[in-house]
């Protein structure tokens, strides 16, 4: 079966949508609402078939992207000998797993700020699935961010639960991850100016290393004992 994750990273706004109306009207599991939703927008073809195709599609976009932010990266050099001093904003990126899942959760997070220096986050983070994950990913890098004393930071996550969640008015998202939702909106309250931004996975490939280092780390230290 196709974990709701992956489910989710290719699911339309809509699509989504109408899943959670689904799983509330028909007391479905939101991994199951989403499955019978996609399952009818597949038609004749396969599920697999239908998230392949999407996830293709996204990748061909990724690519389109990073080759305009390249483009942008070099003008913004050009503007930046022309103009002494000037600065990037503030980014991030957060990912998390769950191994199995649920089961032990690793998280990686990379914080980078106007003039390039980097701090990575790499660290076991107990147990549950990988929503609680990615939440914890993404309060470490906030947390990092407040010490920083970052301000006006847009992070990048490929987590559409996530991301959904924090973008849904307060109270409308996951009941299970209220908790979490709760403590990111406070430090984004006291951070000021986040803007959270959905990637493809293929483009958050650091901090998905950082939270499967994490999770060998934990292994490695539980085999030692």
């Amino acid at each position: 079966m196709i974990d709701l994750e992956e489910l989710l990273a290719v699911a339309y706004r809509k699509e989504r949508l109408q899943s959670r109306r689904l799983s509330k009207g028909a007391e479905l599991s939101e991994h199951e609402a989403l499955l019978r939703t996609l399952q009818k927008a597949a038609g004749a073809q396969s599920l697999r078939a239908l998230v392949d195709a999407r996830r293709a599609a996204q990748l061909k976009d990724a690519e389109a992207q990073r080759s305009r932010e390249i483009q942008r990266a070099e003008r913004a050099r050009e503007r930046a000998a022309q103009v002494p001093g000037e600065e990037r904003g503030w980014r991030g990126w957060f990912d998390g797993s769950a191994l199995p899942n649920p089961g032990r959760l690793g998280i990686g997070g990379v914080l980078v700020d106007p003039s390039g220096e980097t701090i990575e986050i790499s660290r076991a983070a107990g147990h549950g699935d990988s929503s609680a994950a990615e939440y914890l990913a993404l309060i470490a890098v906030l947390e990092a961010a407040l010490r920083a004393k970052a301000h006006e930071i847009v992070i990048h996550g490929d987590s559409r639960v996530v991301i959904d969640d924090l973008s849904a008015p307060e109270g409308a998202g996951s009941r299970a991850l209220a908790h979490h939702a709760a403590h990111a909106r406070a430090l984004i309250a006291r951070i000021g100016a986040v803007r959270l931004q959905w990637i493809p996975r293929a483009r958050n490939v650091r901090a998905d290393a950082l939270s499967r280092e994490a999770l060998g780390s934990a292994r490695a230290t539980i085999a030692a004992a």
